[in-house]
């Protein structure tokens, strides 16, 4: 793992950083996704995992900064200030966005979706019978979480802690979405509250709940990528792909359930046609902006591909 000190380069890695905190603000969509496809997710994992015993044994032994070398410190917190600052001004935004254009967003974000799955798919070195079932095994398994139902959790510190662990875990996972789990478990509204509201107790005791989850989970993935690369991969892509369907912009909604705020959600739904969508829900389709900002998420993806590639080139 190579030293994250050069200014350029930090400043990439903040990008990334803003890049992946608006995607994990958005239901249905991954950081992890972003971090794969500009090129840091292993050394994401790498850094994560090198916070450990051994780091403190060189903080008692040999000071701060070889401890701080030691889990790539500086890359680190670049990302992290990166992420906060996306989370911190994008979560008012991306709320009345989704509100207000949900059709143009979810749009975006499934052409967004779709290049990674491409872009996975050209990482996967040697194609095998254990490959393609691992992607369909990760495809069903993404499918299959988008389907469950929202349920509706009742907030207390223990219980932001919890969802902060287990959403973490998705958070990390290319198509996988921590927001969505959120919803699931019934807490995205009441986290984003507490962010855009500056409820400082209930945010650390999620934030406490993400680290815990992250230094776990991050062990086994780096494990995993470093003995099984290619399968890693392969279930890795299959959750993107699985994914698609749970960001597909247009949907008939089947039936609705009531939070305790007394807002009236979606329960299910199903995925429609423009022309279908149109029909049923009486309103424009904006069929051409739509499918405009699927390529135009497609085409950033594939720009992001281009980046990555040169900076691994040029370190």
């Amino acid at each position: 793992m190579k030293p994250s000190n050069n200014k350029q380069r930090l400043l990439g890695v903040y990008c990334r950083g803003v890049a992946m905190g608006a995607a994990d603000v958005v239901p249905g969509v991954s950081g992890g996704t972003v971090a794969f496809i500009t090129g840091i997710y292993e050394e994401l994992l790498d850094s994560i995992q090198s916070v450990n015993l051994k780091a403190l044994n060189l903080l008692l032994k040999e000071g701060p900064m070889a401890a701080w070398r030691h889990i790539n410190g500086n890359f680190l917190l670049v990302l992290m200030l990166g992420v906060l600052t996306s989370i911190a001004s994008l979560a008012r935004g991306i709320s009345y966005l989704l509100d207000n254009h949900p059709l143009l967003v979810w749009s975006f974000f499934f052409g967004l979706i779709l290049a990674s799955s491409i872009h996975m798919i050209k990482q996967i070195k040697v194609w095998q019978l254990t490959t393609v079932i691992a992607i369909i095994v990760g495809a069903v398994t993404a499918y299959w979480i988008g389907e469950l139902k929202p349920s509706e959790l009742s907030p207390d510190l223990l219980i932001f802690f919890g969802a902060g662990a287990i959403a973490i875990c998705a958070m990390i996972l290319p198509g996988i979405s921590g927001s969505f789990i959120l919803v699931l478990m019934g807490m995205y509204g009441h986290v984003l509250t507490a962010i855009k509201d500056l409820q400082l107790v209930t945010i650390a005791a999620f934030a406490a709940g993400c680290g815990v989850g992250l230094l776990s989970f991050s062990r086994l993935l780096s494990w995993l990528f470093k003995r099984f690369h290619d399968l890693t991969l392969s279930v890795l892509t299959g959750f993107l792909i699985g994914s698609l369907n749970l960001v597909w912009p247009w949907k008939q909604t089947l039936s609705y359930y009531q939070n305790r705020q007394g807002e009236q959600l979606a329960l299910e739904q199903q995925n429609v046609l423009p022309v279908t969508y149109q029909s049923l829900a009486g309103a424009d389709a904006q069929t051409v902006f739509c499918l405009g900002l699927m390529a135009f998420g497609m085409v950033l993806v594939f720009l992001l591909e281009k980046i990555g590639e040169q900076e691994i080139k040029a370190s």
